[in-house]
């Protein structure tokens, strides 16, 4: 296959953000060196959220200005709304994510817009952006795009009629996000398909929840479709605090194993990435850690790929 796929992590973020310990800000540094160390090119190291309603991302500042002293990361921030994409700025960050959900339910209870209104407020923030002397990347994830734990089934055309209107507001890239793990193989090559006919290459990434154990099965679907970028997370902790019943992220350690193993290139070192569970377990001492490979060991028939752009 011989092609580069990127991943992003996102443990610092969506990982941390629903567990019950608080991980120190020092901790998270030294967490994330490791996890760029390993090879990782893009990590979300926090979210520009409220910290009444996320006490996990309080001290995302902090952490951004940080990680920017990491050579060669690319730094990213999630924000869910001008205010916070402002701040993800004002700190330095390379990207700001933007959760956009399908499901007006879900929407309302993330950010507290319906769907139109959200996309509304992904408009202003790309006019505040462009209008900066500094460029920053902006990315649109469609949230709840294969299913809702509120309102159930999300039809494909609605998914397609938002990533159209997001593409319309200027982002630079769009992600569509499983965010509740409820998606299979077949609805990924579909809805993906639909996105595409939509929007083109603006389709860029899937960020996938493996509630359904699922997860690494819909990430090869993704790649059938030519998807090249993904969202993964360490361990695979995470979740969404306003989607009840969705676990967490696929597995970093797994996903690499299996996109190395297929013969695509992803830059990472698998050996040091699973190495940074380590530090993980100590910081978060009651969170369960997911991992395939991480609990077998890396098989002797495991063959890396050379490191391609």
């Amino acid at each position: 296959m011989n092609q580069h796929v990127s991943i992003c992590e996102v443990g610092p973020r969506d990982g941390l953000q629903i567990v019950h310990q608080r991980m120190a800000t020092d901790v998270k540094l030294r967490w994330i060196a490791q996890l760029a160390a390993s090879g990782l090119r893009e990590i979300e190291v926090g979210s520009f959220v409220s910290p009444r309603l996320v006490p996990q991302m309080a001290d995302t500042g902090e952490v951004v200005k940080g990680a920017l002293e990491i050579a060669g990361l690319t730094v990213c921030a999630l924000a869910g709304n001008l205010r916070g994409a402002i701040s993800a700025y004002e700190a330095g960050a390379h990207v700001v994510a933007i959760p956009i959900s399908v499901s007006d339910s879900h929407s309302r209870a993330n950010v507290n817009k319906s769907t139109d209104e959200q996309v509304e407020a992904v408009r202003q923030i790309v006019d505040w952006v462009r209008a900066q002397s500094r460029p920053m990347r902006i990315d649109a994830a469609a949230a709840t795009a294969f299913g809702c734990s509120m309102e159930g089934d999300v039809p494909q055309a609605r998914v397609a009629k938002v990533a159209r209107a997001l593409a319309d507001t200027g982002v630079d890239c769009i992600a569509l996000a499983d965010t509740v793990g409820y998606a299979h193989p077949a609805q990924i090559r579909s809805v993906v398909r639909a996105t595409q006919d939509a929007i083109g290459a603006r389709l860029v990434k899937l960020h996938l929840h493996d509630t359904m154990g699922l997860g690494l099965a819909n990430a090869l679907a993704g790649l059938e479709e030519g998807i090249r970028s993904f969202d993964s997370c360490l361990a695979g902790l995470g979740g969404c605090p306003f989607a009840p019943g969705a676990s967490g992220n696929i597995v970093t350690e797994d996903l690499v194993f299996m996109l190395e193993s297929m013969g695509f290139g992803t830059g990472i070192d698998l050996q040091q990435l699973i190495g940074a569970r380590t530090l993980l377990a100590q910081a978060l001492p009651d969170e369960p850690l997911r991992s395939g490979v991480a609990a077998a060991g890396i098989p002797k028939t495991f063959h890396p790929q050379a490191v391609q752009a």
